[in-house]
């Protein structure tokens, strides 16, 4: 997706060799037009998976979700990391170690929104090693739901995400695919290179 790459290229911020920032467009300030372009090519992908339900992780995939499950015409439900007064029986919960913050969260669903019957879109802003995926999906199947797809808006390609995630039988869509940040420059997959993965 070539707007969402030059954002990255014109606002990114390389903070070593596994780390982007990018929070003036995604995960603290949001820029809604490149959302809802995310969205419509999410929902492009995923249109004919029957897609019932759209699942993120509380915060920074709340953004590209919502966009996504509004063209879809289905809810969104984002799994919350913070304990709750008002969420606190009848949970799906996992825990999720995220790269990033380098910590593991609990995260929960209320059983509630969540059935056997339902096609669920993961939706997350980045992919590393997989384990938000991963957990996402161990979520969905403690309801009995099948994960219709899931689909990231940054892949770093150089970490073992999208691998550890097909191996699962799992259909994988990114947005920006980066191979590496090495020096402190964003270099992307090639097109030709993203048809050998």
């Amino acid at each position: 997706m070539k707007p969402l790459e030059q954002k990255i290229l014109d606002e990114g911020i390389v903070l070593g060799d596994h780390v982007l920032k990018v929070d003036s467009f995604l995960n603290h300030q949001v820029d809604p037009q490149l959302m809802h372009s995310i969205g419509q090519t999410f929902a492009q992908l995923f249109e004919a998976e029957g897609v019932t339900k759209v699942l993120t992780l509380e915060s920074s995939g709340i953004a590209p979700a919502v966009m996504t499950a509004l063209l879809l015409n289905v809810p969104l439900i984002f799994a919350r990391k913070r304990k709750s007064l008002t969420l606190k029986d009848d949970l799906f919960t996992e825990k999720i170690f995220s790269f990033t913050k380098q910590e593991e969260s609990e995260v929960t669903v209320s059983r509630k929104f969540l059935n056997g019957e339902d096609r669920v879109l993961l939706i997350d802003d980045f992919l590393a090693n997989g384990d938000a995926a991963l957990g996402l999906g161990r979520i969905v199947a403690q309801a009995g739901a099948t994960v219709a797809g899931i689909g990231i808006v940054i892949e770093k390609a150089f970490q073992p995400g999208r691998e550890v995630l097909l191996q699962q039988g799992y259909r994988v869509h990114s947005l920006a695919r980066i191979a590496s940040l090495d020096g402190g420059k964003v270099s992307f997959v090639t097109e030709s290179a993203a048809q050998n993965v």
